[in-house]
């Protein structure tokens, strides 16, 4: 079989994950006055959707074109050992928020509440933590990343039967999940299922790998029609979602109601899927006669987050973790609230950064301007293994 070509980088991708990442920080501090403002409030879909989607796109880059070029059972060892490294990230981001809560959280706090069931059943909690039969709150997210991408191997050797046959997989899998429950099991206390059911949202994350890998083709951006289309449904979810105009017209809940559930997240409704990829559509339309927005420093900024997902992420968590109990001790006003998610946007930045540095290891390139080290001679050599032995 033959490869297929390296694809280069989306600046695009890249771009749009590091705003979602400082979308997730917001939306996950508690009480955080900020959230009444984020992208999720003007629409029925939200950051998650679009990492998710992203997520998938990047795992075709990452894994899906392993499969060619390496084999498939090589690939899919590349991506258990990811899956690996997945899980015991998620344990150890665990093991952080739970320290960060016992050292800095008042008794009453959210933090506090968020782990109760840790508190109250520790032997019961850290046993469900560890099969992944009980997911606190905020560390849905990997994972749900961790099922979908030990879906990939399914669905690649599916698509070795037949072209459709992982878009039928993958139809089949969310609808069992929507019609017969099927989900994954443990909440906290071993009530209720995971908030994001993987699922359920395997739909997102593989059609965003079905088009990484070019099993599907998108329709073309800019095309009119699309596009008023894109806008029209985008510009109608607007009333049934942010709060000034609900607030004003409580009819618009109500009609919310009759087509959404109560929890439209956790099985990821039809309308959030329609509403995202509008969105989608609309935005990289848009987008096609701005691409100098993508050379700009911000859009640097955000890249740079986006290309440092996990550690972004890990970093993401914490500090909106720290920053929820920061405002239930100095309270919601706006110049704490501010510093807060100030502060907490740069630390996601600082800690893409600070990632980027240790992967380019500065260590192994010698400075500028360093002499070479000569090489040893045989009997300096010698000399200093028998020192070693002495020592």
């Amino acid at each position: 079989m033959t490869a297929p070509l390296k694809r280069p980088r989306d600046v695009r991708l890249d771009a749009f994950r590091g705003l979602c990442m400082l979308i997730i920080f917001i939306a996950h501090m508690p009480q955080n006055p900020w959230l009444a403002w984020i992208p999720a409030r003007f629409g029925f879909s939200s950051a998650t959707e679009l990492f998710v989607f992203g997520s998938g796109f990047a795992s075709a880059m990452a894994f899906g074109r392993t499969y060619a070029s390496a084999g498939f059972v090589p690939a899919t060892l590349k991506i258990i050992q990811r899956i690996w490294q997945l899980y015991w990230a998620h344990l150890a981001l665990f093991v952080a928020l739970a320290g960060v809560t016992v050292l800095l959280a008042p008794a009453d706090s959210h933090a506090m509440r968020a782990l109760a069931h840790v508190f109250a059943a520790p032997a019961q909690a850290l046993g469900g933590l560890v099969t992944l039969t009980y997911v606190p709150m905020l560390l849905d997210i990997l994972p749900l990343y961790i099922v979908v991408l030990a879906l990939v191997p399914v669905m690649m050797a599916a698509h070795r039967l037949h072209p459709v046959a992982p878009v039928a997989l993958s139809a089949a899998l969310y609808i069992a999940a929507l019609a017969f429950g099927l989900a994954m099991p443990g909440r906290s206390d071993n009530a209720g299922t995971w908030f994001f059911n993987p699922f359920a949202w395997q739909v997102l994350f593989f059609a965003g790998f079905a088009i990484g890998l070019g099993w599907w083709k998108p329709p073309a951006l800019a095309r009119p029609p699309l596009v008023g289309l894109a806008a029209a449904i985008v510009t109608v979810s607007v009333p049934f979602n942010f709060w000034m105009i609900t607030d004003a017209f409580p009819v618009f809940i109500d009609l919310q109601m009759l087509v959404l559930p109560a929890n439209s997240w956790t099985n990821i409704h039809p309308v959030r899927i329609i509403h995202f990829l509008a969105l989608a559509y609309l935005v990289l339309s848009l987008l096609e006669g701005a691409r100098w927005l993508l050379e700009t420093r911000a859009a640097a900024v955000l890249t740079l987050v986006g290309t440092q997902s996990l550690p972004a992420f890990l970093a993401c968590t914490v500090l909106a973790w720290i920053g929820g109990i920061a405002l239930d001790i100095v309270g919601d006003a706006p110049g704490p609230t501010a510093l807060v998610n100030l502060a907490g946007l740069a630390g996601i930045v600082a800690a893409a950064w600070l990632a980027r540095l240790f992967k380019a290891a500065p260590w192994a390139s010698p400075a500028a301007g360093a002499k070479p080290v000569p090489p040893l001679s045989a009997q300096d050599a010698s000399r200093a293994a028998l020192q070693a032995e002495g020592a």
